[in-house]
């Protein structure tokens, strides 16, 4: 019975009620009407009589048949061309992210990984959309990954890759969305095929103040982009080769090699997220670059907060060896200006002088480090 059952479901399988069918021993053919067992079927000829005909004496009449193969393949061949323009769309949208730099420009930043905010409208910067970019201003190809933060979580909003001098637009956004994108980490890593050197891997976090969005003076033209940003230099290019070299040395040399990895890898400091080039940093004393909201605050409150975190930076970099620190103290009556230099009178490792104007007004003062112990 089970033998007889597969037997027929194989007819079935070959010949199904409906089908066309010539005739091998004869002229003419029908229409299956019924399947008999596994070695005969019922075929209705064009007289309308019903014969009971043998299997082997059939066979599928191809040109009665739509072609389905054909249909299929008119099929397939659209959805190919649709997948295909599709795909082609997805390269175009990606390329069109990207574009190069003017690496040659009069004025052009120090070769390094930045991110920038660029304001759609460059004679309205405090309105419309901002792309946000991340730029790869050295003569490595680079791998990366884009985070914010939110809330207690981390997102990663991008990754991929970044040819030498060029950027990439990681996101078109409003004004609305800013507050989103001021806190975050991007991860690099630079390759290529031959080096005279090891480079660290990048990991800077960043955080920036609401408010610097809605002050002019913080859209400075970029040589490398040339347009008006907010720009941050995430790190220096030399950094990250001077950070590397004892890692090139025991590549080079085999010398070390017991050494842990970590311990050749500096911990973040408080003033790196200030930092504007190796060993350098600009901090903005501005309350409103301190706090997000100044409310109850009396000037008394104000003017602790400012030297409370002036001594935080200023001792940050001098345990992190930097050599100057700008701080932008602004114009006002003095009184903050006055305090720091009074203040830095308690560290014998320090002097100051006047900031450059062309950069930042009179309202900034350099401290240079002349001594790494306090």
């Amino acid at each position: 019975m089970r033998n007889f059952a597969a037997q027929k479901r194989k007819v079935m399988a070959e010949f199904k009620i409906g089908d066309r069918v010539n005739f091998l021993s004869t002229v003419g053919g029908g229409k299956v009407t019924k399947i008999i067992d596994s070695r005969m079927v019922m075929v209705e000829v064009e007289d309308g009589f019903e014969i009971p005909t043998l299997i082997t004496d059939l066979v599928l009449d191809y040109r009665s048949m739509t072609a389905p193969s054909k249909q299929q393949q008119t099929v397939e061949k659209v959805q190919k061309e649709v997948q295909g323009q599709e795909l082609l769309k997805q390269q175009q949208a990606e390329e069109a992210r990207k574009g190069g730099l003017r690496r040659f420009a009069k004025e052009a930043e120090k070769e390094g990984i930045y991110m920038a905010f660029v304001p759609h409208e460059q004679q309205w910067l405090l309105t419309g959309p901002l792309d946000v970019v991340l730029v790869n201003h050295t003569p490595y190809e680079m791998l990366y990954t884009f985070t914010i933060k939110e809330e207690d979580k981390f997102a990663n909003v991008d990754f991929g890759q970044v040819d030498k001098f060029e950027k990439i637009v990681i996101e078109t956004i409003s004004r609305d969305d800013l507050e989103y994108w001021l806190n975050g980490v991007v991860q690099a890593i630079l390759t290529a095929e031959t080096s005279d050197s090891v480079l660290l891997p990048l990991n800077a976090p960043f955080s920036l103040r609401p408010g610097r969005f809605y002050k002019e003076g913080s859209y400075l033209p970029s040589g490398i982009l040339g347009e008006k940003s907010v720009m941050i230099c995430l790190s220096e290019l030399i950094a990250l080769k001077q950070g590397g070299s004892d890692f090139t040395k025991i590549m080079k040399e085999g010398i070390g090699s017991q050494a842990p990895a970590k311990d050749l890898v500096k911990k973040e400091a408080p003033i790196d997220k200030h930092r504007v080039a190796p060993g350098e940093a600009v901090v903005d004393l501005h309350i409103g670059e301190l706090v997000d909201n100044i409310l109850g605050l009396s000037s008394h409150d104000m003017f602790k907060i400012q030297m409370d975190y002036f001594k935080k930076m200023l001792d940050s970099a001098i345990a992190a060896e930097y050599s100057k620190v700008t701080f932008i103290h602004g114009v006002g009556n003095g009184v903050l200006k006055n305090a720091i230099i009074e203040e830095l009178k308690n560290y014998k490792n320090t002097e100051n002088r006047m900031a450059s104007i062309a950069k930042f007004g009179v309202g900034a003062i350099d401290v240079i480090i002349t001594d790494k112990e306090k």
